[in-house]
């Protein structure tokens, strides 16, 4: 291969290795930032805004933002404003965004169930809206409109009721977060946003804030559910009050990987690589692949793209980073272990049969099929959702969709005599447990039975 094309991009070459699935999680390319180095701040963070409230809002706002908003919470005119004066261009491509995007969370919202077991004895699952949720946007290098469609239109799925949106305020628009973003807000019917960034506005959606007669600012009621992608300290602040609400996953920088054979556009990899790259210089992007040929006519076209790039100095810190790489495998079989081990954020497939081998991924937050489905269209309008898993916790964790905005409540309905048929079951197994009491509330009322 010839390392001088675009050399700050590191390879890690599996050829010819035998790793166990410990070795194979320890070696995939990642950040060297742990949250843990932001815990202490985001701690102390925390505990400044259950104290001191609106006045520890203000100052983290100057301190972080570099401005604070004369009330956090934007008015209905504020919204209006940005709505009117938003460019027709950008609203019709959000409208098109949020008609995409209803579709399928409205296709995704799971049914009840209901299981009867004979005569009188039922089981039934009900999913149910949680009563408030906070959903954050974030601020810092771009601007993320798309970010309030993808937070919203699942919640609204749900049948959530109380929405609460958060984003940084920006100092070029005294203190309140971007227009596009109050826009997008107003055009999706949310009414309560607030200026609130970082890890305080998290605080603030998680514990509440009490009202300030000094300031006007009018109390902020705790919700449920946080969900939203941000910075590390974002994240670490939804770690920290995980708990106290439920949230969707502690997502932190994106990511792309790609699993790509000899088939594969280089000029299409490597753009969708810049793509993600753009975000942020912590940002990864990785090319999983059996080809050395590709990886060399991939550097070369990274080579050209990256220097033709608005941003070109963010993507060449980002690819330059250790969370990103090129790695080569032996086989594709390989590779899709290797993506399975990585658990990308978002995945493309530029393979031949590329649904057939999307198909045996097991681990990825967002798949991308083929080499017309790439990342920048599920950020905006493709329909899917673009919160999703960074970090590896795909593994355990889902893109942001109406069940995270949901509980299902079981409900148990039993007759006396379905009861009864059961009975003997519940007590043996209570007894067997040294839990005789549980039992003896079974025979109560089948001694009332008997007798009567």
């Amino acid at each position: 291969m010839n390392s001088e094309l675009f050399p700050s991009l590191a390879t890690l070459d599996l050829r010819g290795s035998s790793l166990t699935r410990a070795e194979l999680l320890a070696a995939m390319p990642r950040s060297t930032r742990s949250v843990e180095y932001a815990t202490a701040a985001v701690e102390e963070i925390i505990a400044s805004v259950r104290a001191e409230g609106f006045a520890a809002l203000r100052s983290l706002a100057n301190k972080y933002d570099g401005a604070a908003p004369e009330h956090f919470r934007v008015t209905q005119e504020q919204l209006e404003q940005a709505l009117e004066t938003l460019d027709p261009k950008v609203r019709k491509a959000l409208e098109e965004s949020i008609r995409r995007a209803r579709i399928f969370a409205q296709a995704s919202v799971p049914r009840d169930a209901e299981v009867s077991y004979g005569d009188g004895s039922t089981v039934s699952q009900r999913w149910v809206p949680v009563r408030r949720v906070g959903l954050y946007v974030p601020g810092g290098l771009a601007v993320y409109p798309s970010s309030v469609v993808m937070n919203v239109v699942p919640a609204q799925a749900a049948g959530v009721t109380s929405i609460a949106l958060v984003s940084p305020p920006q100092r070029e628009f005294n203190g309140l977060p971007h227009p596009i973003i109050l826009a997008a807000a107003h055009l999706l019917g949310v009414t309560e946003v607030y200026a609130l960034g970082g890890a305080q506005a998290i605080a603030a959606l998680a514990y509440g804030v009490s009202e300030d007669r000094a300031s006007g600012d009018a109390a902020i009621e705790p919700v449920d559910v946080i969900t939203g992608p941000g910075n590390i300290f974002v994240a670490t602040a939804k770690r920290l009050v995980k708990g106290r609400v439920g949230i969707d996953a502690e997502a932190g920088p994106t990511e792309i990987a790609i699993l790509a054979d000899d088939s594969a556009n280089p000029a299409f990899v490597a753009a969708d690589m810049i793509s993600q790259a753009e975000h942020d210089p912590n940002a990864a992007s990785v090319l999983i692949t059996p080809s050395s040929d590709l990886a060399t006519k991939v550097r070369a076209e990274l080579e050209q793209q990256v220097a033709q790039t608005k941003h070109h100095e963010r993507v060449q810190q980002a690819l330059s980073g250790a969370q990103s790489s090129i790695v080569l495998v032996d086989s594709l079989d390989a590779g899709i272990e290797v993506c399975d081990a990585y658990g990308a954020e978002h995945l493309e497939i530029h393979t031949e049969n590329a649904k057939d081998v999307a198909g045996r991924i097991t681990v990825a937050g967002a798949i991308f099929v083929g080499p017309y489905s790439p990342v920048s269209l599920g950020d905006y309008s493709a329909g899917s959702n673009h919160v999703l898993p960074t970090m590896g916790s795909a593994a355990h964790s889902s893109a942001l969709n109406p069940t995270v905005f949901l509980k299902a409540i079981q409900y148990i309905s039993y007759s006396e005599q379905a009861l009864g048929e059961v009975a003997e079951h519940v007590v043996e197994l209570s007894r067997a447990e040294d839990l005789p009491a549980h039992g003896d509330a079974i025979l109560v009322r089948m001694n009332e039975r008997s007798q009567s």
